[in-house]
C-alpha cells in the first residue's frame, strides 16, 4: 500500500494555524480524502503536563528554562501520539497536524542569539525527535507568517484557554521580543530547509489577508503533495 502524506501547519503566534488546519481538514474530507487531524501540544492530556506548566511560567521565565529542556517537554508529548500518526500514514491516509516539531525549532531556537549554535540545536532536535524518539517526519511544513505585533493582538482575541489558568497570554505570547525572534527564526528555517518548510505570508501590502485567501495559498501547496 502506498504510504500516506503528513502535512503540518506551523506559523507565528496569532497567524491562525488552528483555523487553517480546520478549513484544510474540511476541504480534504469534502474531496473524500482519508484524513486524520492532530493538535499539539495536546493540552489536557497527561503527555502535555510539563508543557502546560512551562507555558504558565511555573518552571521560571524563558531564560531560566533553556531550549533543550523545554524541547524535551514538547517532544515527549509528540512521542505519545507518534504511533497513531504512523497508523494513519501506513494505511495510506493523510495525517494533518496543527503544529509539530517546527514549533520547537521556532520558539526554542529563538533562545539562541548565535546562528551557529541555533543550527547545532536544530541538529540535536532532529536527532531527538526523529532519531531517538522515532516520531514520523512530515512531508510538508507550511509556515503561516504574520508580523509579531499583529500576531500578539490576534492572540488577545482568542477564546479562554484552560492551560493558561485565566491569563490571556502564555509565557511565549506575552513576550514581544521573543515573538520577534521566533518570527526571524521561522524565516531562517525556511531558508535552511527549503524542501521541508514553505512560508505563506498572510499579509498583502501590509494588510492581513482574509481567512479564505490564506486557505487558497495553503491549498495550492497541499494539493501538489497529495495529487
Amino acid at each position: 500500500m502506498k504510504k500516506g502524506k503528513f502535512i503540518v501547519i506551523e506559523g507565528t503566534d496569532g497567524s491562525g494555524k488552528k483555523t487553517q488546519a480546520d478549513i484544510l481538514l474540511k476541504r480534504l474530507r469534502d474531496e473524500s480524502r482519508d484524513v486524520s487531524i492532530f493538535d499539539f501540544p495536546q493540552y489536557g492530556n497527561k503527555s502535555a503536563h510539563f508543557v502546560e506548566r512551562y507555558l504558565r511560567g511555573e518552571y521560571g521565565g524563558l531564560e531560566e528554562v533553556g531550549p533543550h529542556k523545554a524541547s524535551i517537554f514538547y517532544a515527549l508529548d509528540r512521542f505519545e501520539a507518534g504511533e497513531e500518526i504512523k497508523k494513519v500514514l501506513d494505511s495510506g491516509g493523510i495525517a494533518l497536524s496543527n503544529r509539530y516539531v517546527g514549533s520547537n525549532m521556532g520558539h526554542q531556537g529563538a533562545k539562541f542569539d548565535d546562528s551557529f549554535l541555533r543550527q547545532e540545536y536544530f541538529k540535536w532536535l532532529y536527532d531527538l525527535e526523529f532519531g531517538l524518539l522515532g516520531i514520523p517526519r512530515p512531508d510538508l511544513n507550511i509556515v503561516l507568517f504574520v508580523p509579531p505585533e499583529v500576531g500578539q493582538k490576534l492572540v488577545d482575541k482568542k477564546d479562554k484557554r484552560d492551560y493558561t489558568k485565566g491569563k490571556k497570554r502564555d509565557l511565549h505570547e506575552e513576550n514581544i521580543d521573543h515573538l520577534k525572534k521566533t518570527a526571524q527564526v521561522y524565516r531562517e528555517m525556511v531558508g535552511l530547509f527549503p524542501t521541508e518548510f514553505v512560508l505563506v505570508d498572510c499579509t498583502d501590502e501590509g494588510e492581513l489577508m482574509s481567512i479564505e485567501d490564506i486557505h487558497e495559498r495553503v491549498w495550492d501547496l497541499v494539493k501538489k503533495h497529495i495529487s
